[in-house]
Protein backbone atom coordinates (compact mmCIF):
# COMPACT_ATOMS: atom_id res chain seq x y z
CA UNK A 1 0.00 0.00 0.00
CA UNK A 2 1.44 3.34 -1.05
CA UNK A 3 2.13 5.89 1.70
CA UNK A 4 0.43 9.28 1.46
CA UNK A 5 2.09 12.53 2.34
CA UNK A 6 1.28 13.37 5.96
CA UNK A 7 -0.40 16.75 6.45
CA UNK A 8 0.97 18.31 9.65
CA UNK A 9 -0.99 20.99 11.48
CA UNK A 10 2.16 22.94 12.41
CA UNK A 11 3.44 26.14 10.84
CA UNK A 12 0.24 26.78 8.89
CA UNK A 13 -2.65 29.19 9.40
CA UNK A 14 -5.79 27.36 10.49
CA UNK A 15 -9.20 28.38 11.70
CA UNK A 16 -9.99 27.83 15.36
CA UNK A 17 -13.78 27.76 15.71
CA UNK A 18 -15.30 27.11 19.11
CA UNK A 19 -15.74 23.42 19.92
CA UNK A 20 -13.43 22.46 17.05
CA UNK A 21 -12.15 19.63 19.23
CA UNK A 22 -15.65 18.15 19.49
CA UNK A 23 -16.01 18.03 15.72
CA UNK A 24 -12.60 16.40 15.48
CA UNK A 25 -13.37 13.91 18.24
CA UNK A 26 -16.58 12.67 16.65
CA UNK A 27 -15.33 12.60 13.08
CA UNK A 28 -14.89 9.16 11.54
CA UNK A 29 -11.49 7.51 11.99
CA UNK A 30 -9.91 6.54 8.70
CA UNK A 31 -6.50 4.91 8.51
CA UNK A 32 -4.18 6.20 5.79
CA UNK A 33 -0.69 4.74 5.29
CA UNK A 34 1.79 7.51 6.03
CA UNK A 35 5.41 7.76 7.10
CA UNK A 36 6.18 6.65 10.66
CA UNK A 37 8.72 9.45 10.82
CA UNK A 38 6.06 12.03 9.97
CA UNK A 39 3.64 10.65 12.56
CA UNK A 40 6.25 10.58 15.33
CA UNK A 41 7.48 14.06 14.40
CA UNK A 42 4.02 15.56 14.75
CA UNK A 43 3.42 13.69 18.00
CA UNK A 44 6.70 15.08 19.34
CA UNK A 45 5.74 18.61 18.25
CA UNK A 46 2.32 18.34 19.88
CA UNK A 47 3.75 16.99 23.13
CA UNK A 48 6.19 19.94 23.28
CA UNK A 49 3.55 22.57 22.49
CA UNK A 50 0.49 21.29 24.31
CA UNK A 51 1.92 21.67 27.82
CA UNK A 52 2.89 25.30 27.14
CA UNK A 53 -0.60 26.01 25.81
CA UNK A 54 -2.22 24.28 28.78
CA UNK A 55 -0.23 26.39 31.24
CA UNK A 56 -1.04 29.48 29.14
CA UNK A 57 -4.77 28.70 29.30
CA UNK A 58 -4.67 28.57 33.10
CA UNK A 59 -2.24 31.48 33.49
CA UNK A 60 -4.24 33.82 31.25
CA UNK A 61 -7.63 32.35 32.22
CA UNK A 62 -8.26 31.88 28.51
CA UNK A 63 -10.94 29.47 27.34
CA UNK A 64 -9.92 29.87 23.68
CA UNK A 65 -6.44 28.53 24.39
CA UNK A 66 -8.03 25.73 26.42
CA UNK A 67 -10.09 24.84 23.33
CA UNK A 68 -6.88 24.53 21.33
CA UNK A 69 -5.43 22.20 23.97
CA UNK A 70 -8.52 19.99 23.71
CA UNK A 71 -8.18 19.95 19.92
CA UNK A 72 -4.51 18.96 20.10
CA UNK A 73 -5.36 16.22 22.61
CA UNK A 74 -7.88 14.73 20.17
CA UNK A 75 -5.38 15.15 17.33
CA UNK A 76 -2.84 13.16 19.35
CA UNK A 77 -5.39 10.37 19.89
CA UNK A 78 -5.85 10.09 16.12
CA UNK A 79 -2.12 10.05 15.45
CA UNK A 80 -1.73 7.29 18.03
CA UNK A 81 -4.49 5.34 16.27
CA UNK A 82 -2.70 5.70 12.93
CA UNK A 83 0.62 4.56 14.34
CA UNK A 84 -0.96 1.52 16.01
CA UNK A 85 -2.66 0.54 12.77
CA UNK A 86 0.63 0.96 10.94
CA UNK A 87 2.38 -1.29 13.48
CA UNK A 88 -0.22 -4.05 13.20
CA UNK A 89 -0.10 -4.02 9.42
CA UNK A 90 3.69 -3.83 9.23
CA UNK A 91 4.65 -6.60 11.68
CA UNK A 92 5.57 -9.75 9.80
CA UNK A 93 8.15 -11.36 12.05
CA UNK A 94 9.18 -11.43 15.71
CA UNK A 95 12.01 -8.98 14.90
CA UNK A 96 9.53 -6.59 13.26
CA UNK A 97 7.30 -6.74 16.34
CA UNK A 98 10.22 -5.97 18.69
CA UNK A 99 11.23 -2.90 16.67
CA UNK A 100 7.65 -1.64 16.40
CA UNK A 101 7.10 -2.13 20.15
CA UNK A 102 9.64 0.62 20.82
CA UNK A 103 7.84 2.98 18.44
CA UNK A 104 4.52 2.26 20.15
CA UNK A 105 6.07 3.02 23.55
CA UNK A 106 7.21 6.43 22.32
CA UNK A 107 3.76 7.12 20.86
CA UNK A 108 2.07 6.08 24.10
CA UNK A 109 4.35 8.37 26.13
CA UNK A 110 3.53 11.30 23.83
CA UNK A 111 -0.19 10.64 24.22
CA UNK A 112 0.21 10.52 28.01
CA UNK A 113 1.69 14.03 27.86
CA UNK A 114 -1.27 15.31 25.85
CA UNK A 115 -3.69 13.69 28.29
CA UNK A 116 -1.92 15.45 31.17
CA UNK A 117 -2.29 18.78 29.34
CA UNK A 118 -6.00 18.07 28.99
CA UNK A 119 -6.18 17.54 32.75
CA UNK A 120 -4.44 20.88 33.32
CA UNK A 121 -7.03 22.89 31.35
CA UNK A 122 -9.80 21.23 33.32
CA UNK A 123 -8.52 23.30 36.25
CA UNK A 124 -10.12 26.34 34.61
CA UNK A 125 -13.39 24.90 35.92
CA UNK A 126 -12.14 24.80 39.51
CA UNK A 127 -11.02 27.20 42.23
CA UNK A 128 -7.28 26.47 42.06
CA UNK A 129 -6.63 28.90 39.18
CA UNK A 130 -5.39 31.90 41.26
CA UNK A 131 -2.95 29.69 43.17
CA UNK A 132 -1.62 28.10 39.98
CA UNK A 133 -1.09 31.50 38.36
CA UNK A 134 1.10 32.62 41.27
CA UNK A 135 3.09 29.38 41.12
CA UNK A 136 3.69 29.68 37.37
CA UNK A 137 4.96 33.24 37.79
CA UNK A 138 7.81 31.97 39.98
CA UNK A 139 9.26 29.74 37.25
CA UNK A 140 12.59 30.74 35.64
CA UNK A 141 11.03 30.54 32.19
CA UNK A 142 7.60 32.10 31.95
CA UNK A 143 4.81 32.29 29.42
CA UNK A 144 3.68 35.64 28.08
CA UNK A 145 1.05 36.89 25.66
CA UNK A 146 1.66 40.06 23.68
CA UNK A 147 -0.06 41.80 20.78
CA UNK A 148 1.85 43.22 17.81
CA UNK A 149 1.29 46.95 17.29
CA UNK A 150 0.82 48.35 13.79
CA UNK A 151 3.76 50.70 14.57
CA UNK A 152 6.16 47.82 15.22
CA UNK A 153 8.98 47.10 12.78
CA UNK A 154 8.04 43.42 13.21
CA UNK A 155 4.98 43.88 11.00
CA UNK A 156 5.20 41.99 7.71
CA UNK A 157 8.58 40.55 8.69
CA UNK A 158 9.50 36.87 8.89
CA UNK A 159 10.33 35.46 12.32
CA UNK A 160 13.67 34.17 11.08
CA UNK A 161 14.68 37.60 9.81
CA UNK A 162 13.75 39.20 13.14
CA UNK A 163 16.06 36.77 15.02
CA UNK A 164 13.70 36.81 18.00
CA UNK A 165 15.16 33.77 19.74
CA UNK A 166 18.83 34.64 19.25
CA UNK A 167 18.38 38.29 20.26
CA UNK A 168 16.00 37.89 23.21
CA UNK A 169 16.04 34.21 24.13
CA UNK A 170 12.26 34.16 23.70
CA UNK A 171 10.57 31.42 21.73
CA UNK A 172 7.33 32.08 19.88
CA UNK A 173 5.23 28.97 20.46
CA UNK A 174 1.98 30.09 18.84
CA UNK A 175 0.41 32.97 16.91
CA UNK A 176 -3.26 33.95 17.14
CA UNK A 177 -4.49 35.87 14.09
CA UNK A 178 -8.16 36.77 14.29
CA UNK A 179 -10.01 33.45 14.35
CA UNK A 180 -6.92 31.54 13.24
CA UNK A 181 -3.91 29.93 14.93
CA UNK A 182 -0.40 29.09 13.81
CA UNK A 183 1.17 26.42 16.03
CA UNK A 184 4.96 26.26 16.26
CA UNK A 185 5.47 29.05 13.70
CA UNK A 186 8.45 28.51 11.42
CA UNK A 187 11.27 30.88 10.57
CA UNK A 188 9.46 31.85 7.35
CA UNK A 189 6.20 32.70 9.19
CA UNK A 190 5.35 36.39 8.71
CA UNK A 191 4.23 38.51 11.66
CA UNK A 192 1.38 40.93 10.98
CA UNK A 193 -0.18 43.83 12.89
CA UNK A 194 -2.62 42.83 15.65
CA UNK A 195 -1.26 39.27 15.89
CA UNK A 196 -1.26 37.87 19.42
CA UNK A 197 1.91 35.94 20.21
CA UNK A 198 2.32 33.38 22.97
CA UNK A 199 5.99 33.35 23.88
CA UNK A 200 8.18 31.56 26.42
CA UNK A 201 11.34 32.81 28.08
CA UNK A 202 12.70 35.09 30.80
CA UNK A 203 11.23 38.35 32.04
CA UNK A 204 14.27 40.24 30.76
CA UNK A 205 13.89 38.77 27.28
CA UNK A 206 10.17 39.47 27.28
CA UNK A 207 10.71 43.10 28.26
CA UNK A 208 12.86 43.71 25.17
CA UNK A 209 10.58 41.73 22.87
CA UNK A 210 7.46 43.44 24.20
CA UNK A 211 8.91 46.91 23.60
CA UNK A 212 9.86 45.91 20.06
CA UNK A 213 6.44 44.43 19.27
CA UNK A 214 4.71 47.49 20.68
CA UNK A 215 6.81 49.85 18.55
CA UNK A 216 8.87 51.27 21.40
CA UNK A 217 12.10 49.77 20.05
CA UNK A 218 13.09 49.97 16.38
CA UNK A 219 15.33 46.90 16.40
CA UNK A 220 16.07 43.91 18.61
CA UNK A 221 19.55 44.05 20.10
Amino acid sequence: MKEKKHQSIFGILQRAPKDKWKKEEFSELEYEPVSVKDLLTEMKDISELIIDLAYSAVLFNNEEIAEEVKFLEVRMDKLNYDIRMMAMLAARTKEDAEQLAGILQVAEAAESISNAAGDIVKMLEGKTRPILSRIFQKADEKLFRVQVSSTSKACNQRIGDLKVESETGMRIIAVRRGDYWIYNPRSDTTITADDWLIVRGTEEGYEDLSKFLKGKLKVLE
